[in-house]
């Protein structure tokens, strides 16, 4: 009897010493909206955008889950998933985040889907790793809410192709400053009424006069890179077609000081300093500014195969792969960019630990009120 006894004490202590323990083994979810997490969500947010290759900022628009697993040794890692809206700023555009404007449903809005890893140790915030993509509203949803706004047209759409080229034609015709080359078609729609295409597109200053170039060819990109943002419209004429087209140039982007060779094997190892200085622009400088001049340029392209082009007069635009596409998808952001997850040791087992906690409360068995996702910052698509 006393053994018994013995044995059912021994079970209870036991049994206590595992719900005492079940905080260390689970994760522990905070609330969506609370400051924690919100602080996590928008670090991730300007992760995405200082990896922008093309296209537009995107902004925070909901929290829909979030975990934070213990780390071993030490820290914790923040498993969750965000959306995001893209806004009006291109990526090559210095204006900060909070002064972008959020691009409205009747413009065609754009919402993007991130999934985030990010590890706190010692108070600072590092990512493990990202995984986005972006799709465009509907056709249906932006109609019904506006009948005659027009919908977003494929990049590589030969009358966006040429909208862009007269646009930029007409602008360095008027220019008296540097002569502009196209980089980027970033946006397109056509117009039913009046008929016309309305597009954007980023440039990139060169070491040519816009008045004096006679021989586009001959131009090349600044070593410190400047670039530009243009918005245009070509109408559809009876006596032929009427451009009306404004750019903004940004501030130039300082370049990176690169360590010199040896003077004897300068030729023979390092013929990169000479990339700005050719007779004539290599067409892919047109695009994606050479990273061994400017390794801080945001428009440095990432790992993975070339993307398909196409010629335009004198420079080279970036087209998307086939199929079509009408907006640069943030599944292209971190395209060839490993994960950090390798590296982070034991950061986070989501198979292995299926039990729910919050911080010092103990896990009981009953439905679980998940307090996610949060507030919708602007609207959902």
């Amino acid at each position: 009897m006393k053994s018994l006894v013995l044995l059912l004490s021994l079970a209870q202590l036991w049994s206590c010493h595992l719900v005492a323990g079940v905080p260390l083994l689970g994760y522990r979810e905070p609330n969506c909206d609370d400051p924690e997490a919100e602080q996590v969500a928008l670090l991730a947010v300007d992760h995405i955008n200082n990896h922008l290759q093309q296209g537009y900022k995107h902004i925070l628009n909901r929290i829909d889950k979030v975990k934070v697993w213990p780390r071993r040794p030490t820290g914790e890692v923040y498993e969750f998933e965000i959306d995001t809206l893209e806004t009006t700023c291109h990526a090559l555009d210095p204006t900060p985040l909070a002064n972008c404007s959020v691009r409205q449903v009747t413009q065609h809005a754009v919402e993007g889907d991130c999934d985030f890893h990010v590890l706190k140790q010692d108070g600072q915030f590092t990512v493990l790793s990202a995984k986005c993509d972006s799709t465009p509203d509907s056709a249906e949803d932006v109609l019904r809410l506006c009948p005659d706004c027009p919908l977003l047209a494929p990049l590589n759409d030969t009358r966006v192709a040429h909208a862009a080229e007269a646009a930029l034609t007409a602008f360095n015709a008027q220019n008296n400053g540097a002569y502009l080359q196209l980089v980027e078609i970033a946006r397109a729609q056509l117009v039913p009424l009046p008929v016309s295409t309305y597009v954007e597109f980023a440039v990139a200053a060169t070491d040519c006069v816009a008045k004096e170039v006679t021989d586009p060819a001959k131009c090349n990109l600044l070593a410190d890179k400047q670039y530009g943002f243009c918005k245009a419209t070509v109408a559809e004429k009876v006596a032929g077609e009427e451009v009306e087209v404004t750019c903004t140039v940004f501030p130039a982007q300082l370049a990176v000081p690169q360590p010199q060779p040896d003077v004897a094997g300068a030729a023979a190892v390092d013929p990169a300093p000479a990339v700005d200085q050719a007779p004539a622009v290599d067409p892919a400088l047109a695009v994606d500014p050479a990273p061994a001049v400017d390794p801080a340029s945001p428009v440095s392209p990432p790992d993975g195969p070339p993307a398909s082009s196409l010629v335009v007069g004198p420079v080279l635009v970036v087209q998307p792969p086939v199929p079509p596409r009408a907006h640069y998808d943030l599944r292209q952001t971190f395209a060839g960019v490993p994960s950090m997850e390798s590296g982070s040791g034991e950061a986070f087992h989501p198979g292995k630990a299926p039990v729910v906690v919050q911080p010092s409360i103990a896990a009981a068995p009953g439905p679980v009120i998940t307090p996610c996702p949060g507030k919708v910052r602007y609207f959902k698509i």
